[in-house]
C-alpha cells in the first residue's frame, strides 16, 4: 500500500526516529546514498514561493542520483488555465515516481494524494501543515542536543498563525518529559484547538509568557518565528511589540550554554545576524538538515535503501 506524508501524524514515532537515524547515516556516509534513486523521478509542484524547501527536494533528490521535473509557481503551469490539483496531480503521475506539493489552499496535498497512485509529500499548505519541516526540525533538535526527550522548548513570536509550531508542538508532545514554553504577545497567543487537543490532551505541561528575557534562562531550545506586521489590528501595537521579539547576543547572555536556536526560516529581522556566529545558532545547520531528512523520507516512501544498491 502506497504511503504519503501530508501531517506529521502520518507516521508513528518508530517511523519519526527511524528517519531521523537514517538522515544521520546520510550526513556521515553520502557516498553511500549517490546512487539510491537512480532512474527515479520527483515532480515538485509549488504552486506558491519556496526557496529552501524547493530547493531541498532537489538538491535531495538530486544527491540520490534521481531526476527532478516541477514548476515553481502556479503561473507557469496548465493551473493558470483552471487546472484542478487532482487533475494536475494525475498529470504529474503519468512523468514521475514521487510528487512535492507546496499549495496556499488548506488540504490541496491531500486531494492530490487521494487522486493517484505515486506518494505525495505535502510541502506545505497554507497554515496547515508543513510536515518536512518538523522533521528538519526534530533531526536538528536530536542532532544538536543529543535526545528528544527530557527538553524545555521555548516557541517564540506569532504562535498563532505559524504553522512550523503547531506541527512542532503536535510532534514533540509525544516525547517524553517534554515542557513547553509559549513566548508571543496576547494577540498571537498559540490557538485554544493546539491547547486543548495536543498539550492538555496529552497531560503536556506548558506556560504563557509574554517575555522572552524572563523565559530564555529555562530553555533548551528556543525555535524563533517572525511576528509579521499584518497579523495585528493596528500598527501602534506592531511598533510596541516587535522589538520584544527580536533576539540579540545581549539577550542570549541569561541563555544556557547548551541551548539550541531554531528558525524555520525566512528570518526578517527577529534574529540579529550579530547571533549567527554563536554556537548556540543552529538554523543554518538546520537547512542542511532539512536535506538529509528529506533524502531519507523520499527512500522511505519510494521503498528504497542503500543496502539495495
Amino acid at each position: 500500500m502506497k504511503k504519503d506524508l501530508i501531517t506529521i501524524s502520518d507516521l508513528t514515532v518508530e517511523e519519526i526516529d527511524q528517519l531521523i537515524e537514517v538522515g544521520k547515516d546520510i550526513k556521515d556516509h553520502p557516498q553511500d546514498y549517490q546512487e539510491v534513486c537512480a532512474h527515479k523521478i520527483l515532480g515538485t509542484l509549488f504552486y506558491e514561493p519556496s526557496t529552501r524547501t524547493r530547493l531541498s527536494f532537489t538538491s535531495a533528490m538530486m544527491s540520490m542520483g534521481g531526476q527532478v521535473l516541477g514548476f515553481s509557481s502556479a503561473g507557469n503551469s496548465s493551473v493558470a488555465k483552471g487546472e484542478s490539483v487532482a487533475d494536475t496531480a494525475k498529470t504529474v503521475e503519468c512523468f514521475a515516481d514521487i510528487i512535492a506539493m507546496r499549495h496556499p489552499k488548506e488540504g490541496a496535498p491531500y486531494v492530490a494524494a487521494h487522486n493517484v497512485d505515486i506518494p505525495v509529500i505535502n510541502a506545505g499548505d497554507g497554515g496547515h501543515h508543513h510536515p518536512t519541516q518538523t522533521l528538519t526540525d526534530l533531526i536538528t533538535i536530536s542532532l544538536e542536543m543529543g535526545r528528544l526527550d527530557n527538553l524545555v522548548v521555548g516557541c517564540c513570536g506569532d504562535l498563532k498563525f505559524g504553522r512550523t509550531v503547531h506541527s512542532l508542538i503536535m510532534a514533540m508532545s509525544r516525547y517524553a518529559n517534554i515542557k513547553f514554553v509559549l513566548i508571543s504577545p496576547d494577540e498571537l497567543k498559540v490557538p485554544e484547538n493546539v491547547k486543548t487537543e495536543i498539550l492538555d490532551a496529552n497531560g503536556i505541561p506548558y506556560e504563557e509568557v509574554s517575555s522572552l528575557d524572563e523565559a530564555i534562562p529555562k530553555l533548551d531550545i528556543l525555535y524563533m518565528t517572525r511576528v509579521q506586521k499584518e497579523r495585528f489590528f493596528n500598527e501602534a501595537d506592531y511598533l510596541r511589540l516587535k522589538d520584544s521579539y527580536i533576539l540579540t547576543p545581549h539577550k542570549l547572555k541569561n541563555a544556557k550554554e547548551d541551548m539550541r536556536i531554531l528558525h524555520p526560516l525566512p528570518r526578517v529581522n527577529e534574529i540579529s545576524t550579530a547571533v549567527d556566529k554563536d554556537p548556540r545558532a543552529a538554523y543554518f545547520r538546520q537547512v542542511q538538515n532539512g536535506k538529509y531528512i528529506r533524502m531519507a523520507l523520499i527512500m522511505k516512501l519510494l521503498g528504497l535503501s542503500k543496502e539495495a544498491h
